[in-house]
Parts: structure tokens; C-alpha cells; sequence
């Protein structure tokens, strides 16, 4: 078992077997195939003689038109854990084989026959769950052979319907009703999936599990005043939402809350299913595990004024105005009323 690693890519597979026992049994790294595809110039293993012990490494993508012959095996579930809500978990488990090709002719042979099978198992859905943001798109790092594609994706927000402006947040935070307009995306992901949000929610804390939250959309229902631009369709999905405050920070100068996403990847042929609700409503629980969640983190949270609070900038001067201005107007009307007695008093005839 130990003559073959696999490391499972985002974008592709690479196996990497030990040319020793190779050569020792009879062959070289020409006569390993994968998969039955000896013809086929982009599925031939190439010798490397640069780490120790040297290997014979096999590269191909992950899509199932240009696979290299491998199985493709879409399985489905019901959710656990933080997808407890959902029905329908899909995992996609990708395997194949590299054998011997014995070259002998006669009836018999010597030769022992080898034979290397390789799996990947990518789970399709994921927690993206974007604490304190700001302007820039944040992703994190994963190491390949973990099989998972959530190094991939990313959450942006922007303040123009063309999701071309990245969204500034001042530092008094959003006037409320600011349009928010909100990106996941899928950067470096075979053309085979798609991506489709599930769930977006804000919360108060970083950490929603122990704060109050407020969804912004949920399998088959969404608030009123949020607006769904694109989801399944693309290598990103699209939203917007006008900012708000939450009641509970009412009594604070600003409203700050953090946005998290469920994003799966669905394949194009599937994902208009996952849209109709009587695919995505909740039934049963199963025991299948989840993959852990992974998290995306910026730098600040979402901040919106609160308009009662907050005081404007000019507010000192403005009420040194206004004073001045109501201390004039008596200041005047003293005046006016002082000369009109005087001239009645000079009019009246004397006693």
C-alpha cells in the first residue's frame, strides 16, 4: 500500500509510484497504464529520478471528458452537523487504476502482474464563513491531498451591481440601506461544478453557534429584502442585501455583524435540482460525516451607523449657530418692542 501516494489537487490528481519494485518485478515506467489509456499522450507516467527513491508520476485534471479514464461516482446523503437542514449532501469520488503491461507473448509468464488503485473523495459542500469583512477577498491555503475544494473559493463585497467597486466601509460605518452586494467565487476550478450558495446568514458574534443571527436566505426562502443576482450557474454565485443594524445593538453607536455563507459545488448537469425546494427540503438525518469546515477571514466586520446615535461631524458648530441665531432674534425683538413704546409714549398727551 505504501508504493503508491496520491495527492488530491483542486484543479487536478498526481500519483506518484515507486519505480523500484517496478523494475525489480520485470517492467519499467513505460509499461504502467492508466487506466487503459496507453495511447493517450496526456495519461503516460513520467520518471522522476530527482527525489529519493525515484518514482513514475501520473498528472491528469479532474473532469470526467479529459479524466484519463477515471470513474467518476456522485453519492448522496443526508446532512449532519452545521448542514443538519439539508437533505441532499453530495460527495464526488474519483478512482482508477494503473496496471502492468506484460509484455510476454507465450502462454505463460514470470512476470507478477501490479496493479495501483488511487481514490479521491471531494465533498461538495462547504462553510464559508467570511468573519470581519471589508474590502478585500481573503482566502486560505490547503494542502492538496486533502481533497477538498474550498481553497478555491472566496467571498468579495462590492458597492455596484456590475460587482466591480469593492465595498468601503468608513470608519462610522455603512448609512443604512447601503446596497451590499456579495461574491463567492471559484477561482482555478474545473469547468465540471458550478457554485451554489445553500444559506447566508449574519451574525452578531464572529462565532455564530452563541450569538443572535438573521438570515439573509435559506433553502427555498429568502427575506424580502434580499435580491438574488446569480447562483448555479457560473464559477460564481451573486446576491445583495441593503445593510441593517441588529435591535439588540441598538443602544450602541454602531451595528456590527459578520456575514457566513454555505456554498456548495454542484455539477452543471445537478444544479438546477438543488434549486427546486422539493430536492432540498429536509427529511431525514443519516450518519454520513461532513468534511470540516474551513474559514475565510478579512480584516474588519460589517459596521452600519446607527442614525440616532451617531452625531455628525459638524454638530458642535452647527448648535453654537443656532443659539446665536434664537439669542439675535430676541436680541431684536426687545429692540422692536423698546422703540415701539417710546414713540407711543411721546404721542400720548400730557396729564
Amino acid at each position: 500500500y505504501t508504493d503508491i501516494s496520491v495527492e488530491c489537487g483542486t484543479s487536478s490528481i498526481s500519483l506518484a509510484i515507486l519505480i523500484c519494485p517496478v523494475v525489480y518485478t520485470g517492467y519499467n515506467e513505460s509499461l504502467l497504464i492508466l487506466n487503459h489509456m496507453s495511447e493517450h499522450p496526456g495519461c503516460q507516467g513520467a520518471l522522476d529520478e530527482s527525489v529519493a527513491p525515484p518514482v513514475v508520476r501520473f498528472t491528469f485534471p479532474i473532469n470526467m471528458t479529459s479524466g484519463c479514464g477515471s470513474s467518476f461516482v456522485t453519492t448522496s446523503a443526508p446532512g449532519t452537523g452545521i448542514f443538519a437542514d439539508f437533505s441532499n449532501i453530495q460527495t464526488v469520488n474519483i478512482s482508477g487504476m494503473v496496471h502492468s503491461h506484460d509484455p510476454t507473448t507465450g502462454v505463460v509468464t514470470y512476470n507478477t502482474e501490479l496493479k495501483y488503485y488511487y481514490s479521491c473523495a471531494y465533498p461538495l459542500e462547504y462553510l464559508i464563513n467570511n468573519t470581519r469583512v471589508d474590502v478585500s477577498a481573503s482566502s486560505i491555503a490547503v494542502r492538496d491531498n486533502n481533497g477538498s475544494f474550498i481553497s478555491t473559493l472566496s467571498m468579495e463585497l462590492f458597492s455596484d451591481v456590475n460587482y466591480t467597486t469593492p465595498l468601503v466601509i468608513p470608519p462610522l460605518g455603512l448609512e443604512l440601506r447601503t446596497n451590499v452586494y456579495v461574491q463567492v467565487q471559484a477561482a482555478n476550478l474545473t469547468d465540471q461544478y458550478h457554485v451554489l450558495m445553500d444559506r447566508c446568514y449574519a451574525s452578531i458574534s464572529a462565532h455564530p453557534t452563541n450569538s443572535t443571527f438573521f438570515n439573509l436566505f435559506v433553502p427555498c426562502s429568502k427575506d424580502q429584502m434580499t435580491t438574488m443576482h446569480e447562483n448555479g450557474e457560473s464559477h460564481h454565485a451573486r446576491f445583495s442585501f441593503p445593510a441593517f443594524r441588529f435591535v439588540e445593538q441598538q443602544n450602541q453607536t454602531v451595528s456590527t455583524y459578520y456575514l457566513h455563507c454555505i456554498t456548495r459545488l454542484c455539477e452543471v448537469s445537478t444544479c438546477s435540482n438543488f434549486k427546486q425546494c422539493s430536492s432540498r427540503r429536509r427529511r431525514d438525518v443519516g450518519s454520513t460525516g461532513i468534511s470540516e469546515s474551513a474559514t475565510l477571514s478579512s480584516s474588519l466586520p460589517i459596521v452600519t451607523r446607527n442614525e440616532n446615535l451617531l452625531p455628525g461631524p459638524d454638530s458642535d458648530s452647527q448648535s453654537r449657530m443656532g443659539l446665536g441665531i434664537t439669542v439675535g432674534v430676541l436680541t431684536l425683538a426687545v429692540v422692536l418692542v423698546s422703540g415701539a413704546a417710546l414713540i407711543l409714549y411721546r404721542r400720548l398727551p400730557p396729564f
